[in-house]
């Protein structure tokens, strides 16, 4: 069985059965495609196509499962011939992450900029979405990295490497009773309705858990993917918001914010990726710049780690910076 045969096999697959079509999108003859299908026939021992004369009709069920493969096997040849392009130059490349909004929109910009400075011929390609679209993603190998908060269980198949930790804070308009109540707590804020992020369907919601510590349940009158869509409705009065610290400006004229961090418990944003994947060195370049304390050798050992727990014990005792 040759590679140039499955590549045979895939073109007239996706010609419609036409041989004449195959051979001309791969620059060859009709004759030499045909005899190497039939040379593969030979060597499988069963029939991939029904012919009726010289016509391909159909595909069989042993031929389909044959096809399937061997569009797997070319797709992966293919990666191959590109890895092999980057690794005779590690400076060009592409770099595809998932990650949520709030990061893309308060703590990557930075880290973005100093990376394609860095890295100018390295093709940066960013998605946004909910942790649950980013499973998706990482899922359908559309991205080579992740980064989010919580919901690791969602990403089994991801090397997790904690970056930094983060905290919740409110925001109201200043005119508002909690801009000058003082300190707040959870009975002051169950008093008023809510704007917060969109919840996972992954688990139960870590806000809803901290006031019913409290013995109390929020009032979430509207939920949102987007800090700046949260900051919006707060500002039309329609609630108070309660958003990632990062996502917050101090100075703007119409929102007070108010340290909420003795309420709700940190939150860690990872970065990850897919095990068993080789590591390019702009990936660990931009994995340090997110968070400087992941130096190339500590991702190397995270990365060849047999399992999560191991990973989370390289570690303990990392103070991760506050964001």
């Amino acid at each position: 069985m040759k590679l140039h045969q499955l590549r045979y096999l895939a073109a007239v697959a996706q010609s419609g059965l036409n041989i004449t079509a195959a051979a001309q999108k791969l620059h060859t003859s009709q004759p030499g495609v045909s005899k190497q299908i039939k040379l593969l026939e030979d060597e499988l021992g069963f029939q991939i196509f029904i012919r009726e004369g010289r016509n391909l009709t159909r595909i069989t069920p042993a031929g389909q499962q044959v096809i399937e493969r061997a569009l797997h096997i070319l797709q992966e040849a293919q990666s191959i011939r590109q890895l092999s392009t980057e690794l005779r130059d590690e400076g060009r490349g592409s770099l595809s992450i998932g990650t949520t909004h709030t990061q893309a929109r308060y703590v990557l910009p930075d880290v973005i900029q100093a990376f394609l400075k860095r890295y100018p011929q390295v093709v940066l390609n960013l998605h946004q979405g909910t942790s649950e679209q980013i499973a998706e993603m990482v899922a359908g190998d559309r991205i080579d990295c992740a980064i989010a908060t919580g919901s690791e269980q969602l990403f089994t198949d991801l090397t997790i490497l904690p970056c930094y930790r983060w905290h919740r804070w409110v925001i109201v308009p200043r005119a508002h009773p909690l801009a000058s109540a003082g300190r707040l707590s959870f009975k002051s804020l169950a008093a008023y309705p809510l704007i917060t992020y969109t919840f996972s369907f992954s688990g139960p919601s870590s806000l809803h858990q901290a006031f019913a510590r409290a013995g109390l349940v929020p009032n979430v009158a509207i939920t949102a993917r987007d800090a700046d869509v949260i900051e919006t409705y707060v500002r039309l009065g329609l609630g108070v918001g309660i958003v990632a610290h990062m996502a917050i400006d101090e100075n703007d004229p119409q929102l007070k914010a108010i340290d909420a961090s003795h309420l709700f418990a940190a939150h860690t944003s990872w970065i990850g990726f897919r095990r068993g994947t080789l590591l390019r060195k702009y990936m660990y370049d931009f994995a340090q710049l997110l968070a400087p304390h992941l130096d190339r050798r500590l991702v190397e050992r995270a990365h060849r780690a047999a399992s999560a727990q191991e990973v989370a014990q390289m570690f303990e005792g990392i103070e991760l910076p506050e964001r």
